[in-house]
């Protein structure tokens, strides 16, 4: 490889890697206008202490469970080739540091902060690099044996199911474990109503994720004579058919509204370099839809305190993305082909399997281990930014000197 090419790949993909850390800003502040007032600080806190521990557990222990490598080595041997693996590194990063990002939302306004941080540890580390590896790296002979079994292998090109799915599947036994927020559905069968804090800041944080999208997919070309065109221009079909279906099945509701591209981006994922731009549409419409649909169940009938609906969101839409690749990537809908849809669906199932054995063997675990994951009565009460953080977002009033 040429030294010209060598830094030009090197320059995408640490473009990409840049868009996505982005987007953690857009999961920050998505939490924080979505969250009462009184934990908007802990919203803000907890994404990036996430990340920066993220960073740490998958530079030592996540990228070699995944591709059984490491870094261990000289500085003059991580620089060859531009340093191209270790951006190659810091891409695929944001792409993990995801997982527990996805999970806040879920859990957000009533969780302890060091033992989600413990969890973060272990996620990172380990559930997520393992089915990582299964899915981007040939592991255990899982997609060898998809292959034989159905013609093609399991294909996610951006994450639909291997980050999407992984996180929103982690954070339903999460969010059970945890339990409601206190006083959020009561005994008479009533439920306190919690509408989001800040839609400003709500909507600053879908846009933040909306133009950091691009990178995340698009880049996951990982070199520049693989970019594709066709990638962008699905998710763009994809975001704009989540909205207008959020917009009608959510009533002009600005919450459904913001979270319908997301939901549309989720899913267009795994199958964007293969669909046509109009599959993508109809992919999109579909989460965007499903989203606003089990939210409101989930919420209202299941009484499932998933406080951002990252179950619904990632979990359902992630899935669903992975089984879209499989309708819409097909040549006899206009797509590429080179996917089969049984393969989708194994792929998938074991995605979507191994993350909920993860979340709740992980949050179980630390249940036990740290007598619980829940704040009390009164510091719930008083909010997680002046229990655990000591100050709040906004101070009540300021002195006159």
């Amino acid at each position: 490889m040429d030294a010209p090419k060598q830094g030009a790949d090197a320059l995408f993909i640490l473009l990409g890697a840049i868009m996505v850390l982005a987007m953690h800003a857009g999961f920050a502040f998505l939490e924080l206008g979505t969250v009462r007032k009184k934990n908007q600080v802990n919203a803000l806190v907890k994404i990036l202490v996430d990340f920066s521990l993220s960073t740490v557990v998958y530079f030592m222990v996540g990228y070699g469970v995944a591709y059984g490598t490491h870094f261990m080595v000289s500085a003059e041997e991580l620089a060859a080739r531009n340093g191209y693996e270790l951006v190659k590194f810091f891409f695929l990063l944001t792409f993990a540091a995801a997982i527990p990002a996805i999970v806040s939302g879920g859990i957000a306004e009533r969780a302890r902060f060091y033992p989600q941080l413990l969890a973060t540890a272990v996620i990172v580390g380990f559930v997520y690099p393992f089915f990582e590896g299964i899915a981007w790296n040939q592991h255990f002979g899982f997609q060898a044996w998809l292959k034989a079994s159905t013609g093609e292998e399991f294909h996610d090109f951006a994450g639909s199911v291997v980050v999407h799915a992984m996180g929103g599947w982690i954070a339903l036994p999460a969010v059970l474990l945890l339990g409601a927020r206190h006083n959020r559905y009561r005994r008479n069968g009533g439920m306190s109503v919690h509408p989001p804090s800040n839609i400003p800041f709500l909507a600053l944080g879908a846009w933040i994720l909306m133009v950091g999208w691009f990178g995340f997919n698009v880049m996951s070309a990982q070199t520049l004579d693989k970019i594709s065109g066709l990638v962008a221009v699905n998710s763009l079909m994809a975001m704009v058919g989540g909205t207008l279906a959020a917009l009608v099945m959510g009533r002009n509701d600005p919450g459904f509204v913001h979270n319908g591209p997301l939901a549309g981006l989720v899913a267009v994922c795994a199958g964007s370099d293969l669909m046509h731009p109009m599959g993508a549409l109809v992919t999109g419409a579909v989460a965007g839809g499903l989203f606003v649909l089990m939210f409101t169940l989930t919420q209202n009938r299941w009484k499932i305190d998933d406080v951002l609906g990252v179950w619904p969101l990632h979990g359902l839409c992630g899935a669903w993305g992975g089984l879209a690749a499989g309708i819409f990537g097909q040549q006899a809908l206009g797509g590429l082909g080179g996917v089969s849809f049984s393969a989708q669906l194994a792929g998938t199932a074991l995605g979507v399997a191994w993350a909920l054995i993860g979340g709740w063997v992980v949050y179980g675990g630390l249940r036990w281990i740290c007598g619980g994951l829940k704040l009390d009565a009164e510091q719930e009460f008083m909010g997680a930014d002046l229990s655990l953080h000591k100050i709040g977002a906004t101070p009540d009033r300021e002195s006159d000197w």
